[in-house]
């Protein structure tokens, strides 16, 4: 039987109650992009295009599912098991073809101030969890998406709910007492009969002294917020539902400019397509191949994205073990497993139990409900949190082709990519064995983040062990490490060396001295922290050992010493505890007149359009007639001569308009207040990566940022003369004028104080940004080179100055508006009005 593809499908989806079908070839794929295009009403049985959605209440932030401005809520109905699924997940992600038959629900669709706000909406805001707002709305749907779910959740399944959004102004304090009020009653001592706080009786008798008999005030009134009523949300299509229950089980195929997406629905129908496709990707959430696509560069014609396929959700238990689908979620194996450790022994759970312990803090809930096992497995990533224990547990892999089935071993030879233990192209993977644990055997899972959740880790193992039985002797012991370099290391000599010894502190040294020996990190690593990675590797090691040291001693008093006292942290794993806060307020003397805002506890006049996604920032704007889109090229050189600048290859693209280069800019291409030999766009040298070297205009942001891939910049790379402070003050580097606040006269100030404090203080780079990307937005009058600048900044006067020198006229020909701005924490004062005068020279051209 040969495949071959079908006409082009119907696309069918509902947006918040919506419907939108009729779709047949795809122009944009990201559903994202899509809904801040989506109009705010339309007949529902309108056949809608893609590129007429208007919610811009879905946040466009990082583009890669790590900031969480994006979410929306998800609902799929399971003619299997006949329920209904809500999860949140990541627009930015989400491929509309993948959306076939489900219910996108985003902030807009659960309330608004012209019809009513929703209890979430309204809590987050009066509680003060909003500030520049940019954040709200995904923190709403990642709150609304859990109530839906668990109308009463605990505080953990909060935190764990709000661990995929981040927030960089509000602090997450405010945050989290607004989603407390949904929460179910805690074990906090308020809860028992007096109905009094032990923290408030401590707290009481200090603020008694400093406050006297007055009263204190409360940030908010909770029982001025409206209830939350599970019967007033939306029901889920009831077309969706049947047509779940009765379509054909036929292969989708949908069409787009570059790029054809398959879902089959049964697995015959996708080996066949693997057959005839062997290069093409197979999808499930996007996580992995949709940020390589976006960021990378790397481009498939053809993208293989299977859909309600039996075999590959199976969860089979048997008596060695778990075969689960390849298919499966990570959301629905951490709780699989959940389930599975409460029925077991403890003694069978040992792999279960470590994959659970990285399962709570593996990205965030919006990348778990959509990511799958079997694309985990696969991508290979070297800080893969899941692989090294899938390794050291030794499960085995189910492969099928159209040739037929075979296992491989998920081992260090797979990890590595070896062509005798990989998958075949035309082969997909059906499922996972995951072995019990047996009696004497235990395994531990470690990684180190920059933060607990949502974070990828530095360095990530897992770690297993068997003994002979009733003994330290160890029968058995596997070693693995990610992040250290390309792929997951298996520590395999080392590992050898160890078999046979005793459990004890003279094994414990010469693993030690060994593991950096076969583990090797050279000084030039990439991600640099070698030598705290290096310490990490031996750290995790030391941990494994007290671990396991316990556990003997539990099952064997005789077989090991008791553990010294002071390492009795190290075993302990760090929990995020929830604290019972105390905040009181002084009440505003009765005499204050009731204007007089000092002391209130305002909410933000802005607080409930930010939480409902009515708040207006600059990529919210609507569409202007005639409007082209501006992407920038950047030096990927820390120092270098520009040689040459080849814009050929980008301007053949269809839609491509122009490319600007510095020499476009000549007589302009500076500002009074640049420091010296800086330029708005460079043209012969560039002096740090990521300095603007050239813009591309096109007709839609997709088609600009595809073009700017394609320019070609040839380098000369020079030294680079100041890398640290220390070379500033070498080469009399600074900036110029020199900013300082004297007050007398300081030199004769410190020849008669009685103590002179000095000394120095190094602080390494930080990794800082803001959740609104930088954003502009210029219409140009038509007369007088006149034009309305929109941008996000901070400085609105010197973008107004840099854009009118640009095009040389004077500042009043420039009107610059600034509503909001989605963060910015100093990296939105002076290179927006740079990147304003770009926009604004190419927008006059």
């Amino acid at each position: 039987m040969s495949f071959a593809l079908s006409e082009p499908s119907e696309l069918l989806f509902y947006v918040n109650g919506r419907k939108v079908h009729g779709v047949r070839k795809v122009q944009e794929q990201i559903l994202g992009p899509i809904l801040r295009n989506f109009p705010a009403s339309f007949k529902s049985t309108q056949k809608m295009s893609t590129s007429q959605v208007r919610l811009t209440g879905t946040k466009y932030g990082c583009g890669g599912g790590g900031c969480g401005a994006c979410t929306v809520m998800i609902s799929r109905y399971d003619p299997w098991t006949k329920k209904i699924r809500h999860y949140s997940a990541n627009a930015c992600l989400l491929s509309i073809c993948s959306l076939f038959g489900a219910a996108v629900t985003t902030v807009e669709g659960i309330g608004n101030t012209k019809t009513r706000i929703h209890p979430v909406q309204e809590r987050i805001a009066k509680c003060h969890g909003t500030q520049c707002g940019f954040c709200s709305p995904g923190m709403v749907m990642s709150l609304y998406s859990l109530l839906r779910n668990i109308p009463k959740p605990s505080m953990d399944q909060l935190m764990e709910a709000l661990g995929g959004n981040l927030c960089r102004c509000t602090g997450y304090r405010p945050i989290v007492d607004a989603c407390k009020t949904f929460c179910k009653a805690t074990d906090c001592c308020q809860s028992k009969e007096n109905g009094t706080c032990c923290l408030d009786q401590e707290e009481s008798e200090l603020l008694d002294s400093e406050l006297g008999n007055r009263t204190c005030e409360k940030l908010f009134q909770e029982e001025e917020f409206l209830p939350l009523d599970p019967t007033q949300e939306f029901i889920f299509p009831p077309e969706l539902m049947n047509r779940a229950e009765k379509q054909p089980k036929r292969t989708r195929v949908f069409y787009g400019e570059r790029i054809t997406w398959i879902s089959p629905v049964t697995l015959g129908g996708l080996l066949e397509v693997k057959a005839k496709y062997p290069d093409a990707p197979i999808v499930m959430g996007n996580t992995t191949v949709g940020p390589d696509m976006k960021f990378k560069g790397i481009f498939h014609p053809v993208i293989i994205s299977p859909d309600g396929i039996a075999e590959l959700n199976v969860v089979n238990y048997l008596d060695n073990g778990l075969t689960i689908g390849a298919g499966c979620s990570l959301a629905q194996l951490k709780d699989i497993l959940t389930d599975v450790v409460l029925d077991l022994p403890v003694e069978k759970t040992q792999t279960y139990q470590a994959l659970l312990k990285h399962l709570r803090t593996l990205a965030g809930s919006q990348i778990r409900n959509v990511a799958s096992l079997g694309g985990n497995i696969i991508s290979r990533h070297s800080t893969s949190d899941l692989n090294p224990l899938l390794a050291v547990g030794n499960c085995t892999l189910n492969l099928a082709s159209k040739d037929g089935k075979r296992q491989i071993p998920l081992n260090d030879q797979f990890l590595m990519r070896a062509q005798s233990s990989d998958l075949k192209p035309e082969e997909i993977l059906v499922s996972v064995n995951i072995p019990y644990s047996k009696k004497w055997e235990f395994v531990s899972a470690f990684r180190q983040a920059p933060r607990q959740q949502n974070a990828l880790a530095f360095v990530v193992s897992g770690m297993r062990v068997l003994f002979e039985e009733d003994t330290n002797i160890i029968k058995d012991i596997s070693i693995f490490y990610g992040g250290i370099g390309s792929t997951t290391v298996c520590a395999k000599k080392l590992c050898q060396k160890l078999t046979g010894r005793a459990w004890n502190e003279e094994m414990l040294g010469g693993a030690c001295r060994s593991v950096l020996d076969e583990v090797f990190l050279p000084a030039s690593a990439p991600g640099g922290m070698v030598e705290y990675k290096r310490s990490l590797i031996v750290s995790f090691l030391f941990k494994f050992y007290l671990e396991v040291l316990q556990n003997l001693k539990m099952m064997n008093p005789s077989l090991c010493p008791c553990l010294p006292a002071e390492y009795g942290s190290v075993l302990e794993d760090f929990h995020c505890k929830h604290y019972e806060t105390v905040l009181r307020y002084q009440k505003v003397d009765t005499k204050q007149f009731p204007q007089d805002p000092i002391g209130r506890p305002i909410m933000h006049q802005s607080g409930i359009k930010h939480a409902t996604g009515e708040a207006i920032y600059c990529d919210d704007m609507p569409a202007h007639d005639q409007e082209l889109f501006l992407a920038f090229v950047t030096s990927s050189r820390p120092h270098a001569k520009i040689v040459s600048i080849d814009t050929s290859e980008a301007l053949k693209l269809p839609g491509v308009i122009d490319v600007l280069i510095g020499k476009d800019l000549q007589g302009v291409n500076s500002f009074c207040e640049f420091p010296e030999n800086e330029e708005i766009l460079a043209t012969d040298e560039v002096f740090g990566v990521g300095q603007l070297v050239c813009a591309v205009i096109a007709d839609s942001d997709v088609k600009a940022k595809r073009a700017a891939g394609l320019v070609k910049i040839e380098y000369s790379d020079l030294k680079p003369l100041i890398l640290t402070i220390e070379d500033a003050i070498q080469h009399n580097s600074f900036f110029e004028p020199e900013r300082k606040i004297d007050y007398g006269d300081v030199d004769e100030a410190f020849k008669t104080v009685d103590q002179i404090l000095e000394g120095e203080i190094h602080i390494g780079g930080q990794e800082h940004f803001y959740m609104e990307t930088q954003s502009v937005l210029v219409v140009p009058y038509g007369e007088d080179k006149e034009m309305d600048v929109y941008v996000s900044t901070q400085h609105s006067k010197l973008a107004q100055d840099i854009v009118a020198s640009v095009l040389k006229v004077p500042s009043n020909k420039i009107m610059c508006h600034v509503k909001r701005v989605g963060g910015a924490f100093g990296g939105k004062t002076f290179k927006t009005g740079i990147m304003a005068a770009i926009t604004a020279f190419a927008a006059n051209k």
